[in-house]
């Protein structure tokens, strides 16, 4: 696979080099966060990130003024074995020399998509970017396999967090939540669970739901909270 840089014109499509911030701070105490020496380590939200000046103005700057996290993805990794993609932008700022593999969310078909499509770009020590939310991506790559990164990951808040509950008409007892990860599984194919929270003794079980009719009645229930909340919100 040939390595692009994010400096170069193809890198436009998936996203845009972050200009105008300064960093040095989120660096220094992203640099106090744990490094795995085999795989990698992921985590959403890390107070001391958050509490650093950048914060405020990746949030205000970079995502319109909502509320944001900031994370960090740090490890050693030289493998694609998933991708993702989420409703907003990312940003991704790169502590250390990282090599980022993305693909469009446009090219899925049929549930599926074609890993050969994906391209990878590197992306030099002290440099962020965006990444657009049509922007297939994962974990990155280091430069080689022996070489560890960190990275911080800014999202909104609450991304890849606790999973949202939806109202269950039916039976407000037992509400239902969606599983909405956007993952490729291991057939190459993304997929969506549905389920229910079920009390029995005192105890909290999730089973998953295969019905199509039931399905169908979740996705109309959605498709009720979204809009009832626009409407609360003109």
């Amino acid at each position: 696979m040939t390595v692009k840089s994010v400096f170069d014109a193809d890198f436009n499509k998936y996203g845009v080099i972050l200009e105008g911030y300064n960093f040095d701070e989120l660096f220094c105490e992203l640099g106090k966060c744990n490094v795995p020496n085999n795989g990698i380590e992921y985590v959403a939200s890390v107070e001391s990130l958050e509490k650093c000046d950048v914060m405020e103005e990746l949030c205000n700057r970079g995502f319109g003024g909502l509320p944001i996290q900031i994370g960090y993805c740090n490890g050693v990794n030289d493998t694609l074995n998933c991708l993702e993609y989420h409703k907003t932008s990312e940003f991704n700022i790169a502590k250390d020399d990282i090599v980022l593999i993305l693909g469009l969310q446009s090219d899925i078909t049929d549930g599926k998509y074609d890993t050969s499509k994906t391209e990878a770009f590197y992306v030099p020590a002290g440099v962020g970017v965006e990444l657009y939310a049509t922007t297939l991506h994962y974990a990155p790559c280091g430069l080689s396999p022996e070489n560890s990164y960190q990275m911080a990951c800014v999202l909104p808040k609450g991304t890849n967090q606790d999973r949202p509950i939806i109202k269950n008409e039916e039976n407000s007892d037992e509400p239902y939540v969606v599983f909405t990860d956007y993952m490729l599984d291991e057939n190459k194919k993304f997929v969506t669970q549905y389920g229910k929270i079920i009390e029995e003794n005192g105890e909290y079980t999730l089973k998953e739901i295969n019905e199509i009719e039931t399905i169908e009645k979740i996705k109309e229930s959605i498709a009720n909270e979204i809009i009832n909340y626009a409407r609360e919100q003109i």
